[in-house]
């Protein structure tokens, strides 16, 4: 009787280890190693039975053509996915619990039903009942959706396979899913492996869109193995603060639209509600009068989007100096106040620095630094950047400004929502009918437009009463008499 296999598998990235261990190699995570016991291999000298069967190759001319696509009618979805749902994909949509992964999925599956195509949304963690409250409180309780609860997947494929093929199928969430093909609990690497394996090859098979709700880790990334990412067409999170009503879908991988798209939703008492335009709604409570905020003109897939950076220089009480960041990457502003130090002699090290990007956006973009640099120096001058004013661009190490790209896009998104005055890189050739393009260099040329030398002469200034300013305050008061 053949032995059955032992291995060791970490659960955060699906690496191999043939014995027990503290810490994965691979990943480097602790405690994150556990037992599966598989199939019985295969010996050494066992021959395979089937025989293998030689492929048809064919050129790169011709071709099909675009692949249809589902359109649901929810426009940010829609838009995410890269202009509808593609038969036949699979969709791995992932994000944090209770941040609105299942409303709306149950809101898409609502308005294809509506059109007459058949969906059936399967639920491995909630009873037909919690679904169906979920529905009345949604208001979709009429919608024709197909609804079940169950976690095996060999019954969910045969129950698909007896009928007419939907047109999207909904699995909530494959860590539930299990198969007898595989003897490891539920929610284990090896499991979902396999069940999202399985899944992929119906929806290629059958033509169905399905689409798959994953976990997320401490981290932020899809629990299981990278490999689940790998097979799936495109991957999808969902963002957002707790304390922010604002949700954002965004597009990580696709293979039928652009990454890196997002989607905005605003969640209320009837579900997840698009929001048209974003800019306006993450720029709707803002304060222009206080120093430390800049808008920021930035570019999220295709769309141009406003949105208020915040900065806050506080005297640290500790000898290393605070940096707390919001929405942004720490290594970028370490980047950014070296910059300004360095080239510019505006000592940072003496303050707690704390910055935030309005409405719970997250940003990834480097033409953010010129905007961050222009709230840190209006929070440590005191003066606040006009209201009407927007700034992007890329620092460079040497302390020159790097052009932007889609320049165009970001101006007219500016120009709509009333904006007079965009500061942004040399050239400044962007059409601009009513807009005032103020092109800089380097960022000495945005230090100049501030007053700096009382704050720079109170931060050299030495512990004694007679005390003079250091070299630096009195080089910049030498620039800025």
């Amino acid at each position: 009787m053949a032995r059955t296999g032992v291995s060791y598998v970490c659960q955060s990235c699906g690496a191999v280890h043939p014995r027990w261990a503290g810490q994965c190699d691979a990943c480097g995570a602790w405690n994150t190693i556990t037992e599966e016991r598989g199939g019985a291999p295969l010996a050494s000298n066992t021959k395979r039975a089937t025989k293998a069967r030689s492929i048809t190759f064919e050129g790169l001319e011709g071709g099909g053509a675009t692949p249809p696509r589902f359109v649901t009618g929810i426009t940010e979805f829609d838009r995410v996915c890269g202009g509808g749902i593609v038969p036949g994909s699979v969709i791995l949509v992932g994000g944090d619990p209770g941040i609105g992964k299942s409303t709306l999925l149950l809101q898409v599956s609502a308005k294809l039903a509506a059109q007459g195509r058949p969906v059936a949304y399967v639920s491995g963690e909630e009873a037909l009942d919690q679904i169906r409250l979920r529905a009345g409180r949604l208001g979709l309780a009429a919608a024709p959706v197909q609804i079940a609860a169950e976690t095996h997947v060999s019954d969910i494929l045969a129950s698909l396979e007896a009928e007419k093929p939907p047109a999207l199928v909904v699995i909530d969430s494959i860590q539930t899913l299990w198969t007898d093909a595989i003897e490891a609990a539920p929610g284990t690497v090896s499991q979902v492996r396999a069940s999202a394996q399985e899944l992929v090859r119906y929806a290629k098979r059958r033509g169905a869109a399905v689409v798959l709700v994953g976990h997320v880790t401490k981290e932020g990334q899809i629990a299981g193995p990278r490999v689940v990412e790998h097979m799936v067409d495109a991957v999808l999170y969902f963002e957002g603060e707790r304390g922010h009503e604002f949700r954002i879908l965004r597009a990580v991988k696709n293979r039928y639209g652009p990454t890196d798209e997002i989607g905005v939703f605003e969640m209320n008492e009837r579900g997840l509600a698009e929001v048209p335009n974003p800019s306006a709604l993450f720029l709707s409570d803002r304060d222009a009068k206080v120093p430390g905020t800049a808008v920021f003109a930035g570019i999220e897939g295709t769309r141009p989007l406003l949105v208020e950076i915040q900065a806050l220089l506080a005297p640290t009480a500790f000898g290393t100096p605070r940096r707390a960041v919001v929405g942004w990457d720490t290594g970028r502003l370490s980047m950014v106040l070296a910059v300004l130090e360095a080239r510019c002699g505006i000592p940072f090290g003496s303050a707690d620095i704390y910055l935030n990007v309005a409405g719970g956006l997250r940003i990834n973009e480097p033409a953010a630094d010129l905007a961050v640099a222009g709230a840190l120096l209006s929070c440590l001058s005191g003066t606040p950047l006009p209201a009407d004013t927007v700034i992007f661009g890329e620092v460079s190490l040497s302390g020159a400004i790097r052009a932007a790209s889609q320049t165009e896009a970001r101006i007219k998104e500016a120009l709509k929502l009333g904006f007079k005055r965009a500061i942004l890189p040399k050239p400044a050739k962007a059409a601009a009918e009513g807009l005032t393009l103020e092109g800089i260099g380097t960022l000495a040329e945005l230090v100049s437009r501030f007053d700096l030398t009382q704050s720079q002469s109170a931060a050299n200034a030495g512990p004694g009463p007679g005390s003079s300013p250091g070299p630096r305050a009195a080089s910049r008061g030498a620039r800025n008499p």
